[in-house]
């Protein structure tokens, strides 16, 4: 007894030490912005891309799709924004006043762990967690919402993974007073249960998906009683309801071109906060990708600086193992729901009927990847890595114990990443500089860091059997 007290005293002891030493390597971590910082505009990428992406395709004519196909699910100015090439779009006065609630959001540099690490790299991570909803998402909510009030809808419907989605856009509609009703993907249902709290707290109404409300559900119910459910799938059964009811339009939390428009303001406001930390150049940008909002929300500016010759960053999205649209998904134009609902979109895909198994990263679980983000890995302006949940989570538990924030599953990913990039800097002795989306919390995510802490935890792979079955479904579209 006596010696274990005397361990925990040496233990104790070199603990102090080393915060000390932390502390005498500077202690503002922090780069915040004023109110009079934020962006004022949101940056278009597709002004500057080399080669224009692939239009969507209406799915009957195989045409390009035009402006009124898109009509009975979106407002006239959201419509507008997914076709627009102009580089920058302002961002109303309304929606500023809005995002002013937690904008801009703190950038950090992450001494404690670099020197957890031993690392002479530099870490800096942008925190979204900040927000009402705890994530990135309403960056995009509250400008969907706000349209949608404008143009006299009263009701949106929508699909979420983990619940961050949900919860931003039950969040933005109560704002703007709009009816919400949310399809949550089943397996995160059951393993988030506050987030359905939090959103029915905004006045939402939840389902898990696969459901018995619609068509869609009821069928894929018949099939498999226990699916787990899908985000394709949660977004085909709020396509359905949406399309029924003329006051009624859908919302999407990633993927268009719009979401990821409305994301830039992260990556803006970061390239004021790395200049005010005195960082001019930035070696490396790393985020978890799942649809890509998050990802292109921080890249896109950092590319258009790369695009001028100001910057050289490589851009590194992480994905998970067990649904790796990116680094093992076919390029191709496929639905971006499993009912086929949608117009097809030319992206990195692991076909529309694939269902990822239950990882604990919900909202990574998506089959396709956003048009923008996959046009810019086809041109190689991007590189992609996928990693398994358990390094991740052992990577999110040395995050948390050095930083202190819990991150949620998600952008665990980006952690495991840049863990493995700063890991690379120790050995070669290269002082780089990396920046880190940290897209959200995890203070919903706890039964998830339980099951990881009791060994719970299995590494999910990328099925082979189901994946070619999905490939299968994918439309042929002679291009």
């Amino acid at each position: 007894m006596h010696h274990r007290v005397l361990q925990f005293r040496l233990y104790d002891f070199a603990a102090k030490r080393r915060l000390l030493s932390v502390r005498r390597c500077g202690s503002n971590t922090k780069v915040s912005l004023d109110e009079k910082d934020l962006p004022a505009k949101w940056y278009n990428i597709t002004a500057d891309l080399p080669q224009p992406p692939p239009p969507p395709l209406d799915p009957r004519s195989l045409e390009p799709l035009k402006a009124e196909g898109m009509g009975a699910l979106f407002p006239q100015e959201l419509i507008r924004q997914e076709m627009s090439s102009d580089r920058y779009i302002g961002i109303p006065d309304e929606v500023l006043e809005v995002y002013k609630l937690w904008r801009p959001t703190p950038l950090f540099r992450a001494k404690r762990l670099e020197r957890l690490l031993e690392t002479p790299a530099r870490i800096y991570y942008k925190y979204e967690g900040v927000s009402p909803a705890g994530s990135h998402k309403p960056n995009t909510a509250v400008p969907q919402a706000f349209y949608n009030a404008k143009e006299g809808i009263k009701r949106l419907t929508t699909e979420t993974g983990a619940g961050q989605w949900g919860s931003a856009l039950a969040f933005a509609c109560s704002i703007f007073n709009l009816d919400c009703e949310v399809w949550q993907v089943r397996a995160s249902y059951d393993q988030k249960p506050h987030r359905k709290t939090m959103m029915e707290t905004w006045g939402a109404k939840v389902y898990p998906s696969p459901s018995a409300i619609t068509a869609t559900g009821r069928k894929m119910l018949a099939e498999d009683p226990n699916c787990p459910g899908s985000l394709g799938l949660a977004i085909s059964e709020a396509v359905e309801v949406a399309v029924q009811d003329s006051s009624t339009h859908y919302a999407l939390g990633s993927v268009l071109n719009h979401v990821l428009l409305h994301q830039t303001v992260i990556g803006e406001e970061c390239l004021l906060q790395l200049a005010k930390a005195g960082e001019t150049d930035v070696d490396i940008l790393i985020g978890c990708t799942g649809g890509g909002s998050n990802f292109g929300g921080l890249a896109f500016p950092f590319l258009r600086e790369k695009f001028a010759g100001k910057m050289n960053p490589v851009i590194r999205a992480v994905e998970p193992a067990a649904c790796p649209s990116l680094t093992r998904g076919v390029y191709a134009y496929d639905y971006g729901d499993t009912a086929g609902f949608t117009p097809l979109m030319k992206m990195h895909t692991l076909g529309h009927d694939f269902i990822p198994d239950p990882i604990h990263a919900g909202g990574l679980r998506y089959h396709g990847m956003a048009p923008l983000i996959s046009h810019l890995y086809n041109l190689k302006l991007m590189e992609a890595i996928a990693i398994p949940q358990k390094e991740c989570f052992q990577g999110a538990l040395q995050f948390a114990r050095s930083e202190g924030i819990i991150p949620a599953p998600e952008p665990t990913h980006a952690i495991a990443a840049t863990i493995r990039e700063a890991e690379r800097c120790r050995e070669s002795g290269e002082a780089k500089v990396i920046v880190m989306a940290l897209c959200g919390h995890g203070h919903f995510d706890l039964a998830s860091y339980e099951k990881f802490l009791s060994g719970e935890i299995e590494d999910l792979d990328y099925s082979d059997e189901k994946a070619a079955a999905a490939m299968a479904s994918i439309p042929v579209v002679k291009q």
